[in-house]
Parts: C-alpha cells; structure tokens; sequence
C-alpha cells in the first residue's frame, strides 16, 4: 500500500488504526513491535511518520464486520474561505461535526460525499451540535498539524483567537470578565456526557479558561446580555457551563440552561410574535496564523436571522411589541 497526500506526515500506529477498522489496537502494537508490518520494506516504529510515497506492507488480519451505517448524504455548507490548504464554514445549528454518539453522520462527512475528489478533509477542531459558526476543515495533512498545534499553543507567536457570540439570561457583571475554573467530564446516570465546575486542587478537572465582554444588554424581563466569549482554552463545553456556574445559562442551551424560559421563546409566549427554538451560541470570529503562507488570518461569520431577529425584538420598546 502506498501513501498518498491523504496520509503524508501519519504516524504509523494512526494509520493503521484508521485503515484497519475494527482490529484492536493491542493487536496493532503487537504486529508492529513484531516486524510484521513493513514500511520501505524495513522494521518501524509504531510512531515512525509515514511519507508520501512510502510503501506499506500489511500482514493479513480479520477485521471485525459493523452493522453498515446509513451512507450521508452529500452537502456543501456555505463557504467563508477556502484555498488549496483549508476550508472554513459557517455551519448551522442542529448539525453535529461529524457521526458518533448516536449521530450517523455530521458536517465532515456530508462534505466527503459532496466533494469525491478530494484527497483529505479532516475537522481541524469541533463545535458542539447546537452552536453555529466558524469551523475549520484542513484540506491536507500538513495543513492539519500545523493548525492543531498552534490550537494547543505549541507556539505563542501562532496563538489561535476564537471568539463566541452568546445571549445569556440576566444581566452580566460589567467587572467579571475572566472566568478562570476547572472543569470536569462526566456521564449522567442516564449515560449522557455532561460537565461541571470542580475545585482548581481537586486532581479531577482541567484549568479553563474563558474571557468575557458585555456587547449589549436587554431590559425585557427576566433581562439579557449579549457577550463576546473568547475562549483561551478548548473543553468540552466550557462556554456553556462557565456562563451557568456564573448564573447566567445560555439562552436555548438545552442542556445546562434555563428550560422554562427557552420552552417560553420556543412557543413565542415571551416575546409574542417571535420564536426563538435553538441555542444562542455562534462561533464569529477565528484568527489564526495561515499553516502554509504564514500570513495572519482573520475570519468572521455573521450572526444567523434567527439570533438577529431575537436581538432585534429584544431591542424594541414594549410599546411597539405586538
């Protein structure tokens, strides 16, 4: 088997892992550590990086037969940039970014179908199903490491900028604008992955670290801020459940915010004439250095109609409310 751009720059362990579905990775440790698998026709180590044009040679193994998945259907998503090296989306809400936990398929997926001729396409980072934004795809192996290491500051002069529009319930502090707290996943007793707020010592948790600008406020009652959320770190969650452990859930966040007053924007009983039904967090804003060029990059995405439209009945005098 021979590499192409697809795989340029894999460990080898990797990429066994994702050719060879279904076999244990014990397994794949022990025929590499064996000899068994060859690359150039000599031994390697299992994190040996493989290069374009390199040859592997692959001992027959069983792969383990899955239940077929329902193929996804091809979609393009509306394109903010893209070049030879990257692709950058305005993904919608209600779109998972790829299949798993209970999804067939997501965004990744559908651009794959969509786009047949392409070599590699792969998430450069994630964005929870409910939130809307900027997402980025790398289009190219090389591509795709130099961006995520730049999202795990490997090098300060990289440094990634993302920044979150979010409507929250309630007025926000005007002097709180750090949130620095741990935070910890965890599975419900339904099964269901969840996060929280832990001590800083607790051993159990991991520093996070959001930052926090008030961007418009909203006098209709119970009140609303609009702020701009850039987050220093990437959990799971963290925008979601730092603004709640504050006191201020997430407007339509299904999970960790206020059900009575997202069901009252969904069935329009708060604001008449206006029904809100998603969650109020989108990804505006992403800088970051270009993985080939080296050039600075500044990318936004405006807010959707339904976010606007809610800003703007939020906005008007009661007077003039239907």
């Amino acid at each position: 088997m021979r590499i192409d751009s697809g795989s340029d720059g894999q460990r080898l362990d990797n990429f066994l892992a994702k050719i060879l579905k279904g076999v244990p990775k014990t397994h794949l440790y022990r025929v590499i550590r064996s000899g068994e698998v060859r690359v150039n026709k000599g031994r390697a180590a299992a994190d040996t990086r493989l290069g374009l044009g390199d040859e592997v040679r692959i001992p027959p193994m069983r792969t383990a037969e899955r239940e077929a998945a329902p193929a996804a259907p091809g979609r393009e998503f509306p394109v903010v940039f893209e070049d030879e090296h990257l692709l950058a989306i305005d993904k919608p809400a209600g779109v998972a970014v790829h299949g798993g936990s209970g999804e067939s398929f997501g965004v990744i997926e559908q651009l794959r179908r969509a786009r047949p001729q392409a070599e590699f396409l792969e998430l450069v980072h994630r964005l929870d199903k409910e939130t809307s934004g900027l997402l980025l795809v790398a289009k190219t192996r090389k591509a795709l490491v130099a961006l995520q290491n730049d999202l795990r500051w490997r090098n300060p002069e990289r440094a990634f900028g993302k920044t979150y529009a979010a409507l929250v319930a309630g007025a926000w502090p005007e002097k709180l604008k750090v949130i620095d707290v741990a935070l910890h996943k965890y599975l419900d007793a339904e099964g269901t992955r969840r996060v929280r707020t832990v001590e800083a010592d607790s051993g159990e948790g991991r520093r996070s670290i959001t930052l926090v600008r008030v961007a418009g406020r909203f006098a209709v009652v119970p009140g609303f801020s609009l702020l701009d959320v850039t987050i220093k770190t990437g959990r799971t969650h963290q925008i979601r459940v730092h603004l709640a452990d504050a006191g201020h859930v997430v407007v339509g966040d299904p999970k960790y915010g206020d059900f009575a007053l997202n069901k009252a924007l969904a069935r329009g009983t708060l604001l008449a004439g206006t029904r809100f039904e998603r969650m109020f967090l989108h990804a505006k804003r992403l800088s970051f250095t270009h993985p080939a060029s080296g050039e600075p990059l500044v990318l936004e995405a405006a807010l959707p109609e339904a976010c606007e439209r809610l800003l703007q009945a939020l906005a008007r005098p009661a007077m003039e409310r239907p």
